[in-house]
């Protein structure tokens, strides 16, 4: 008997192997997926701006790396301390302002550089809510924890993002025209907008993808990671404990469904190595000094050099 639904997931052409190039750009579920190629020591790039979750600011930050707009001082602010950016997430805030833009100005030089070389960019959008300044009337992706009465909170309309969406797709083929494009959206729910609120969100970017998707070539894809944690995996065993973030085990559970539809057959093997090597580097011996784990260690050592060899971009 079958218990559950179970999501369809085409197979991709462009498959993702050893020699692929990825950059991965959104929410938090991006970084999920990413520490997953990561592990797996894929060349991979997660959010060199951190976690952004909103279309509009996805898109600017594109822009910005593309065009090479730079930061100046009109784009940080002071606050609690540290010096801000309202483009970008908090892990880049510094207590020093000329800190802040000079990593800022690297980082875009840096991103430019790893979108003309990706062949794939996987884009994973969170919400369609945003917050406004009210000085600026621009979208941030961050508060930076400013209070609120700064900000005005809205939705982004389906033509809104639609629009948003067409504007990066443009921006990245003015300098790769040949990367696909897998577009995703978390499935992280945001309780905070309210439930109702989180469902209209989802259902505006949904919405919006497919439309620039049915109007589209063959280089732009989309991975049904929330449709997979709604049907597949509907069950509160598979969310955190804040019953809103999947757990460890839907995580894996999407990321096999990535692997078969996503990753070359051809590299599985390489992958089951690599694991093998990433569970011998955690394992914590009774005895350092004993003559077993000088062997364990001098075989681990052998393995890893040995596929270093195969692949030389893999390091531990």
């Amino acid at each position: 008997m079958q218990f559950r639904t179970q999501i369809p997931i085409p197979k991709c052409n462009h498959v993702i192997d050893y020699n692929s190039r990825i950059v991965s750009i959104g929410s938090c579920f991006a970084e999920n997926m990413g520490e997953k190629l990561g592990y797996f020591k894929f060349i991979n790039t997660v959010n060199p701006f951190g976690i952004i979750f909103n279309p509009v600011s996805i898109e600017k930050l594109i822009l910005r790396a593309i065009n090479q707009i730079k930061f100046t001082e009109e784009d940080i602010f002071f606050h609690n301390e540290r010096w801000h950016c309202f483009e970008v997430h908090s892990d880049w805030s510094n207590p020093s302002k000329v800190a802040l833009l000079n990593n800022l100005n690297d980082l875009l030089q840096l991103t430019k550089k790893q979108l003309v070389a990706s062949t794939h960019i996987i884009i994973t959008y969170g919400t369609s809510w945003v917050y406004c300044d009210k000085h600026s009337h621009s979208i941030v992706a961050n508060c930076h924890k400013v209070p609120q009465s700064q900000f005005d909170k809205e939705i982004l309309s389906v033509s809104t993002i639609e629009q948003s969406i067409q504007n990066t797709i443009e921006i990245i083929r003015q300098v790769n025209t040949d990367a696909t494009i897998l577009f995703t959206v978390s499935p992280v729910r945001h309780s905070k907008d309210g439930f109702v609120e989180n469902q209209r969100s989802k259902a505006h970017l949904i919405s919006a993808i497919h439309q620039i998707l049915n109007l589209k070539s063959q280089d732009l894809k989309y991975f049904p990671s929330y449709e997979i944690m709604m049907d597949e995996l509907r069950d509160y065993r598979f969310y955190a404990e804040d019953m809103l973030h999947p757990n460890k085990i839907a995580i894996d559970y999407i990321w096999e469904q990535f692997t078969e539809a996503w990753i070359s057959k051809s590299v599985y093997a390489v992958m089951e190595e690599v694991n093998s090597i990433q569970k011998g580097l955690l394992h914590k011996p009774f005895h350092a000094d004993s003559e077993s784990h000088k062997h364990f260690s001098k075989k681990l050592h052998d393995k890893m050099e040995h596929l270093q060899q195969q692949i030389p971009h893999i390091q531990f």
